[in-house]
């Protein structure tokens, strides 16, 4: 995608930027790691996901892993934001790039999907300029002095690089955490929807359904020493939300007591829960929330002491890039889309996802790509995919290869929306609406075709 705020983003960065491609692996130097992060929270006023700021419950943070070695550096970021899409992408992979000095497609840019936090989306931005509705869904000034302030600190991070002799790797399963959201009727259609916070009984009585509950987790060593850990875990992030207060909810403060208990850096990002939330353990209440970090941070650490390292040589360190173009959901219409930009009276919110909307639509039409990104780690292979994702995709790149240790982070670029199985958008429900999802069911093709090809396992047959 052509970034239309590449002045910002020249002005923020003061190294070469390189000349793109999609793999390099190295056989002749090792590999250094460092991290950094930078606080993310808007001041008040700036528009939450769905409310203004009015303070702060906890402070919002971007953390990012430089991994530097004998080919161009790898940078992974996880930020307490609900969604960054369309040119939010663009500009934070290009300014973090330039600072590394690496390329834009060499870096991840993934949320945890709070939804007491901001959305980024610099190509709606510049269309709601052009109809007087500057800043109706973030806070524009807000998000570019972020991805400032992650540029400058990922190009400081390279001044306290630490060799990668060894990596560790950890799983545990977390318990009473994640459900499936979607409940099949005995026509296979969904019949109800068990959203991250349930007041029903009967509802959360029900099974959990299809997830992922394995939370998994990869250490970086400088000998015995743990540079970071990285944890991966896939479910919707909300115990409760609308409370104008910023929040990093129960996996940030999972991530946070672990970081505190272990003095380790600890990046968490969110796998594949689109359909998974909560909500067979939620009903909502303020004090579920410690309840929930609780029991994650249990996974975390019962992961991290099962950890077995062994010795990570130059070579087994490789990134790939499949650019993959998803097709577009029928439903979006330019016109449509225009009568609601051009609505005054109209909600922000509305006006808002409209232009995030036609920006994917016009992507669409030019033939834009989305890089899916595959980190190898000696037998380590991270996914990085776009959107909210369904479970099953996490599920299905595991079974490809049995024989790895497969983790996925999604949510990186936002603009596509939920991204369900091709099943299951004949099934119904919300996810898979037309105020959900703005991909149509060929996506599963696609992405899976992606996934098997990084992980050098049998395409799917269509």
């Amino acid at each position: 995608m052509k970034c239309r705020s590449l002045s910002f983003a020249l002005a923020v960065t003061f190294l070469f930027l390189p000349l793109a491609g999609f793999s390099q692996k190295t056989d002749d130097a090792g590999w250094s790691a460092a991290v950094f992060s930078v606080d993310a929270t808007p001041p008040p006023g700036s528009p939450l996901a769905y409310d203004p700021l009015e303070g702060v419950d906890t402070p919002l943070s971007c953390r990012g892993l430089v991994l530097a070695g004998g080919g161009k550096p790898i940078v992974l970021c996880a930020i307490d934001w609900i969604g960054i899409g369309n040119d939010g992408q663009t500009v934070f992979k290009e300014a973090i790039a330039a600072a590394v000095g690496t390329e834009p497609n060499r870096v991840a840019v993934h949320v945890l999907h709070q939804h007491d936090a901001p959305r980024c989306d610099f190509s709606a931005e510049e269309i709601l300029v052009a109809v007087d509705a500057s800043g109706a869904g973030f806070n524009p000034e807000h998000a570019r002095s972020v991805v400032a302030s992650a540029a400058a600190a990922a190009g400081e991070a390279l001044g306290r690089l630490r060799p990668v002799t060894h990596i560790g790797t950890g799983q545990a399963k977390v318990d009473r955490v994640a459900s499936n959201r979607r409940i099949l009727g005995p026509d296979g259609k969904v019949a109800r929807t068990r959203y991250t916070a349930t007041r029903d009984p009967e509802l959360r009585a029900l099974p959990a359904g299809t997830v992922d509950p394995i939370l998994k987790l990869v250490g970086f060593y400088d000998g015995e020493e743990p540079l970071a850990v990285l944890t991966w875990f896939a479910t919707h992030p909300q115990s409760y939300y609308r409370t104008k207060l910023a929040s990093i909810d129960f996996p940030g403060i999972a991530r946070n007591i672990r970081e505190s208990e272990s003095g380790v850096p600890h990046l968490h990002f969110n796998g594949a829960g689109g359909n998974v939330g909560a909500g067979k353990w939620n009903d909502g209440s303020p004090e579920n929330r410690q309840v929930l970090a609780d029991r994650m941070a249990t996974a975390m650490r019962e992961a991290w002491e099962a950890v077995e390292t062994r010795p990570l040589a130059a070579g087994e360190v490789d990134w790939r890039v499949e650019p993959v173009h998803l097709p577009v959901a029928d439903h979006l219409d330019e016109e449509a889309l225009q009568a609601i930009l051009s609505n005054r009276v109209a909600p922000p919110t509305d006006r808002f996802r409209a232009a995030t909307r036609l920006a994917w639509l016009r992507r669409g039409e030019a033939g834009d790509t989305i890089p899916v990104g595959c980190l190898t780690l000696g037998n380590v292979r991270v996914l990085h995919l776009p959107g909210e994702l369904f479970v099953e995709y996490q599920l299905a790149a595991q079974a490809l290869r049995p024989d790895l240790f497969v983790a996925m982070a999604a949510y990186g670029d936002y603009a596509p929306g939920y991204i369900g199985t091709e099943v299951a958008y004949g099934r119904g429900g919300y996810e898979t609406s037309a105020r959900a999802s703005n991909v149509a069911p060929g996506v599963e093709r696609v992405l899976m075709g992606a996934i098997a090809r990084l992980l050098d396992a049998e395409v799917p047959e269509e």
